[in-house]
């Protein structure tokens, strides 16, 4: 998928001095998470992102041609060790994650760089922070897990409760059929 980067996010890349952001929303089942690589709060559209600074890491993004699934590490680093608990309990797998990028002059330029859901979650804890890599998957992802479906009527009726299209396969299973020829 090509990105749209406008031409003033392209021109700002071009000057002399750049100021770069990363903006991250994390869809958690408690709440959305709006942080970014600044400090202070940083408003994008109606979305306030709360300045982590230096704390946060956001991995090399990559792209390529072929129809790969690609990924990215979020870091979160110095968080106390009484929010630990918190993020340990968050059913996080599964939950959307966008990362984007920007220049603070111009906060409301910026373009989409990653989107995936969250996949993985390591804690590193030390005596009172801890660091929380988060892994972000796109997600082509499930294209590689295999899907465990049965042709039986079990199967189909936890998708479809009515549906009675295999109902009769058991019965078939050991069912002589005469196919273009009289039965004797």
């Amino acid at each position: 998928m090509s990105r749209t980067i406008s031409a003033s996010l392209l021109n700002a890349l071009d000057d002399k001095t750049v100021y770069p952001f990363f903006a991250v929303d994390i869809d958690f089942s408690s709440g959305p998470l709006y942080i970014w690589s600044g400090y202070g709060d940083l408003t994008i559209g109606a979305k306030t992102y709360l300045g982590v600074g230096q704390l946060l890491n956001v991995s090399s993004v990559e792209e390529s041609t072929e129809m790969e699934a690609k990924g990215a590490v979020i870091t979160m680093s110095g968080i106390p060790s009484i929010f630990l608990a918190l993020a340990l309990t968050e059913p996080y797998q599964g939950r959307e994650c966008r990362i984007y990028f920007g220049m603070t002059n111009n906060p409301s330029d910026y373009a989409e760089v990653f989107a995936g859901e969250l996949d993985q979650m390591n804690v590193s804890e030390e005596a009172t922070t801890a660091t929380i890599s988060v892994t972000v998957e796109n997600v082509l992802i499930k294209l590689e897990r295999p899907v465990v479906r049965r042709f039986t009527n079990e199967d189909q009726k936890s998708r479809f409760p009515n549906d009675k299209g295999l109902a009769f396969v058991a019965t078939l299973q050991d069912k002589e059929i005469f196919w273009g020829r009289v039965a004797k």
